[in-house]
C-alpha cells in the first residue's frame, strides 16, 4: 500500500496542510483558489459500475456500507471477486471511495463481478470506525464483520454465482480478508493478500510482532488455499516481516504461496493499483485460480485503458505554456514531468491545479482534487505523456489550437 502525500495551499492565508493517505497509489497536489462543491461521481460505463448503499449487520448494529460494484453484460450469475480496501491515516469518514479500478478490469473481462465495500465508518458507509489499538487479530476480525455480512447480502442476489467467489483485499484489506478466511463461508473458495497487514504511527506498540500473532492465529482457523504478493520495497511491510508473516501462517496450519517479487516503481505497496502492476499479480494470480476452477479467459472486450486524445497545443515540457498557473505553481509542473507514468496534470481558470501519479485513474483523481478547491471546472492539461488540453488560443503563440474532442468533453465538462 503506497503512501500519497496530498498538499493544498491557500491564497489568502498562505497556510500549508499536509495530509498522509495510506491505500492510495496517487500523489496529487492543489491550488486553491474558492472551493466548491464536490463534482458529481463519474461512473465507468464500460465496466457497469453502481454505487449502492448496502445493508448490513456490523457489531451488533445496522449499517449502510458505500459499495461499488462493476459487472459484465447480462444478468449472470457471475462468479465474484469482493476486493477489500486499506485505511488512510485520519478520520475514515474523509477517506475517497475506494474503486481499484486496474484490478477490477481484469476480472471483468474475464466474466467475473466485481464488489468493492467500504467498511463501516469509511467514506460515505454509515457507522462509526471501531479502533482495536495494537490488537492485529481484533483488528482484523472486526474489518471481516463486515465482509461477512457484506457476502450475506450478495448471496442473495441473483446475479452472484453463490459458488464461485474469490475475496481478495490490499494493505489493511487484506489483513480483513486473512481474517474472513477463518469465517469457513459457503462457495469462497480462496483469498487473495496484496501486501496485507496494518502499520501503526507512533507509539509502543509492537505493531510487527502483533500482525505475525494475527494471521498465525488466522492461519490455524482455515482451510482456504491463499496467494500472497510483497514487493522488495514496500515501505509498510518489507520482506523480512513478509516472511515472518507467512512463516507463522503456514506453520499454523494455512496454505498460502508467498509472491515475493521485487522492487516496483517508488514504493512496491501500491503495485495492485497500477497499471504496471498487472503483469506482476495476473499471471500468478492466473494459476491460483485455476487449481480453484475458477474462470481465467477473457470473455468481455475491453480496452487496456480508456484513451485520451493528445492535443498540438504545446510541448509537453513546456512549462511555460501551461495555462492559469499562479505563484510556484509551475515548479510543481515541473515536478510533475519527473514521475512515472500513469500520471496526469489538470488546472483550472481559478489558478487551482492537481497532479496525480499512479493509482487507479490519475486522470478522474486529478480532476476530483482540483475541482475541490476551485470555483470553475477543472481541465485535464496533461495524460502520460500527451497534452491533452483543448483552448481557444495558443500560449506566447507557440501552439495551434485542437478542435475539442468527445473525450475530452466527456471528462472535463462545459
Amino acid at each position: 500500500m503506497a503512501e500519497a502525500l496530498v498538499q493544498n495551499r491557500s491564497t489568502n492565508n498562505k497556510r500549508w496542510t499536509f495530509s498522509t493517505f495510506i491505500g492510495l497509489a496517487a500523489l496529487a497536489l492543489g491550488l486553491m483558489s474558492h472551493p466548491s462543491p464536490a463534482p458529481a461521481v463519474t461512473l465507468d460505463a464500460a465496466l457497469n459500475e453502481q454505487v449502492v448503499m448496502i445493508p448490513v449487520q456490523s457489531g451488533g448494529a445496522q449499517v449502510q456500507l458505500e459499495t461499488t460494484v462493476f459487472k459484465p453484460p447480462g444478468t449472470g450469475p457471475f462468479p465474484l471477486v469482493i476486493m477489500n480496501h486499506g485505511k488512510a491515516l485520519g478520520n475514515p469518514h474523509s477517506q475517497g471511495r475506494d474503486r481499484f479500478v486496474v484490478l477490477s478490469r481484469e476480472f471483468v473481462r474475464r466474466g467475473y463481478a466485481v464488489v468493492i465495500p467500504m467498511r463501516k465508518g469509511f467514506s460515505k458507509s454509515t457507522g462509526d470506525y471501531v479502533d482495536q489499538g495494537c490488537n492485529m487479530t481484533a483488528h482484523g476480525q472486526s474489518q471481516a464483520d463486515d465482509l461477512q455480512g457484506t457476502l450475506e447480502y450478495l448471496d442473495k442476489q441473483e446475479w452472484v454465482d453463490r459458488d464461485r467467489i474469490i475475496v481478495a483485499g490490499q494493505s489493511y484489506g487484506g489483513l480483513a480478508t486473512l481474517a474472513f478466511g477463518t469465517r469457513h463461508f459457503p462457495g469462497v473458495r480462496g483469498l487473495i493478500n496484496f501486501a496485507g497487514g496494518l502499520k501503526m504511527h507512533g507509539g509502543d506498540c509492537h505493531w510487527q510482532d502483533s500482525l505475525v500473532q494475527a494471521v498465525s492465529s488466522y492461519g490455524g482457523k482455515t482451510a482456504l488455499p491463499s496467494i500472497w504478493f510483497y514487493g522488495a520495497n514496500d515501505q509498510h511491510f518489507g520482506p523480512d516481516l513478509a516472511s515472518r508473516m507467512h512463516d507463522a501462517y503456514v506453520q499454523a496450519g494455512g496454505h498460502a504461496k508467498l509472491v515475493a517479487y521485487g522492487a516496483f516503481k517508488k514504493d512496491a505497496h501500491g503495485m495492485s493499483g497500477s497499471r504496471d502492476g498487472v503483469k506482476i499479480w495476473w499471471p500468478e494470480t492466473e494459476k491460483f485460480l485455476k487449481e480453484l476452477g475458477m474462470p481465467t479467459e477473457p470473455v468481455v472486450a475491453l480496452s487496456d485503458e480508456i484513451k485520451i486524445p493528445k492535443t498540438e497545443y504545446a510541448t509537453l515540457d513546456n512549462i511555460d505554456a501551461v495555462p492559469y498557473l499562479k505563484g510556484d505553481a509551475r515548479e510543481h509542473y515541473r515536478e510533475f514531468l519527473t514521475k512515472s507514468t500513469p500520471r496526469a496534470f489538470a488546472v483550472s481558470a481559478s489558478g487551482a491545479w492537481s497532479w496525480a501519479e499512479d493509482g487507479d485513474d490519475p486522470a478522474e483523481q486529478v480532476l476530483a482534487d482540483c475541482q475541490k478547491h476551485s470555483s470553475q471546472p477543472c481541465k485535464l492539461y496533461a495524460v502520460d505523456n500527451n497534452v491533452v488540453w483543448v483552448d481557444d488560443q495558443p500560449v506566447n503563440g507557440t501552439a495551434t489550437a485542437a478542435a475539442p474532442s468527445k473525450a475530452t468533453q466527456a471528462l472535463t465538462g462545459p
